[in-house]
């Protein structure tokens, strides 16, 4: 392995006395031929360039370990073997090009994304070893499928043939249970596919699960569940069914985007969020929420958190009761803390409750989201200034509420612009929905096309 002299001692210094293994702003530390790097119960932190060559990095030791900085982290060979039932937690994106290898311990997630681009997969994953995301986030890789035959991009356990050209696909794959309208909650396994092309595919889908995953579920009442706007949920049943080894198959799925298996009762659910913001202004932070459904619901806490696990409730709102349309709340916290998590969890009238995703307020980044012309023609020209590199995801829905354009572009640190095609959208009003910064930074605008 290759360092400058005094990039090393800097690295050993930070190494001594933090565990931790730092690259500092300007620094870079190179990896050069077959080497291994062990970094026990230490975690990576980048503010420089690490650049891994055709190495074999590897977190060790039975305390769980943090990959964090603002700088990009890219992995060629990627190792988890924690003891103890530790894990390695991301705290921010990161790429694997080859492999991530799991010997022992987990992979957490953390809300963010493990990016495997068009040639990484996972290797050796197993029921006591293998990627978690109970705060979210999702594994995705990046394939071009021209009538696939039982292809399991990335290894990532979507087993997908078709007869059909899919053309480019992106296969996203979470761990939180899902639900919605028709699910009352799913197996801790999800995935997203979105491809060039989505219609008529005729596609057999076989999804692989762990009995660690499985949520509390009979796998023999395992049903495929769809939604298109993670919303509605429809069961689609099953073709085959086997719990020896682990997989539920669907024949004749004519469309992807979400899916999920679920066994047991899924009627409607109680409550539906469809937004959930937090916004620093005026030294408070802003909570907004909207619902889409509200069934005998009572009323919502407002819970505030330092660690994202230890939580106190900060207020308290009335609920709607039963609504069948979108009603929206506000909370000001006027404590305002850098960086706080926050959630929503609502209370039915029988005692329930139903839990929003967690979001960060992120008092410190200053986002700016824009966009022009308005009414739009041929296109919508969207500006995002945020302070790191994400993934931004844009919905439009229309008047009834129906996901009727979806787009994903990378942001970088400053101003972006993304353009979104319009032409094929009748005229009318619509719901323009923006995500980025892993989902903690969501804007919304009305839109009017003519």
């Amino acid at each position: 392995m290759k360092v400058k002299p005094f990039l090393l001692l800097s690295l050993l210094s930070a190494y001594t006395a933090s565990a931790q293994l730092t690259i500092t702003t300007g620094s870079q530390f190179a990896a050069v031929g077959d080497v291994q790097l062990t970094l026990q119960n230490t975690d990576l932190v980048n503010f420089g360039n690490f650049t891994p060559g055709n190495s074999i990095v590897s977190f060790t030791g039975n305390d769980s370990a943090r990959i964090r900085g603002s700088e990009p982290v890219q992995f060629f060979r990627l190792v988890i073997n924690k003891s103890n039932n530790a894990a390695l937690i991301l705290e921010r994106l990161v790429t694997v090009t080859e492999t991530a290898f799991f010997s022992s311990g987990f992979l957490d997630l953390n809300n963010t994304f493990l990016d495997l681009g068009t040639t990484g997969r996972l290797e050796n994953e197993r029921n006591d070893s293998r990627v978690i995301g109970p705060r979210g986030g999702e594994v995705v890789v990046h394939t071009t499928l021209n009538v696939p035959a039982f292809e399991n991009p990335g290894n990532l356990g979507a087993i997908i043939s078709s007869s059909q050209n899919m053309g480019r696909t992106e296969i996203r794959r979470g761990h939180k249970s899902q639900s919605g309208q028709g699910l009352v909650s799913s197996i801790l396994r999800s995935y997203t596919i979105i491809s060039e092309n989505d219609a008529n595919l005729a596609a057999t889908i076989q999804i692989n699960y762990f009995d660690a995953e499985l949520n509390g579920m009979d796998e023999n009442s395992l049903n495929f569940f769809k939604t298109d706007d993670l919303i509605s949920w429809s069961n689609l049943g099953f073709s085959t069914r086997n719990p020896n080894d682990n997989f539920v198959r669907k024949e004749g799925i004519n469309s992807l985007t979400g899916l999920t298996l679920s066994g047991g009762a899924n009627g409607p659910l109680p409550l539906v969020f469809l937004l959930f913001n937090a916004r620093c202004d005026d030294g408070k932070v802003w909570l907004t929420w909207t619902t889409a459904l509200e069934q005998n619901t009572s009323h919502f806490n407002i819970e505030r958190s330092a660690d994202g696990s230890s939580w106190s409730v900060i207020g308290s709102q009335p609920a709607a009761g039963n609504s069948a349309d979108q009603r929206s709340y506000s909370f000001a916290d006027n404590d305002l803390a850098q960086n706080s998590y926050y959630r929503i969890s609502e209370y039915d009238q029988d005692g329930r409750a139903h839990y929003s995703r967690v979001l960060q307020s992120l008092c410190d980044v200053k986002d700016v989201f824009s966009l022009w012309p308005n009414p739009v023609h041929d296109k919508v020209v969207i500006n995002i200034v945020t302070s790191s590199a994400s993934q931004a995801t844009i919905k439009i829905f229309d008047s009834r509420g129906a996901l009727v354009k979806l787009q994903k572009s990378t942001v970088f640190a400053g101003s972006n612009q993304v353009t979104i095609d319009t032409r094929s959208l009748p005229n009318g009003i619509y719901l323009l929905h923006a995500d980025w910064n892993h989902g903690q930074i969501q804007k919304a605008a009305q839109i009017i096309k003519q």
